[in-house]
């Protein structure tokens, strides 16, 4: 399954961010996959697709990463794939 990930970043996280990211990586756990990401333009927010079969993987992860921005996990699905599911209803 995807996964909107919404991180709004706590104030001043932004290096920290970064910093850890260098570091460290990502930190994610086996089974989850980072497929793509984008800030947006005044910092405030991160709009992050990954995937996995397992939404544990997600709260694990966000556990990790807690302490520097609060997120929304939106469960997605790719516009080729919703045409495929309301095609036969039109």
């Amino acid at each position: 399954m995807l996964f909107m990930v919404i991180e709004r970043f706590k104030p001043g996280a932004i290096p920290d961010i970064y910093r850890r990211l260098r570091d460290e990586g990502r930190s994610l756990p086996e089974g989850l996959t980072y497929e793509g990401s984008w800030i947006e333009a005044g910092f405030g927010r991160c709009f992050q697709l990954m995937a996995c079969e397992d939404a544990r993987l997600l709260q694990e992860w966000v556990l990790s990463w807690g302490d520097l921005f609060d997120v929304e996990i939106v469960p997605v699905v790719p516009s080729a794939e919703t045409r495929e599911v309301v095609s036969p209803f039109l």
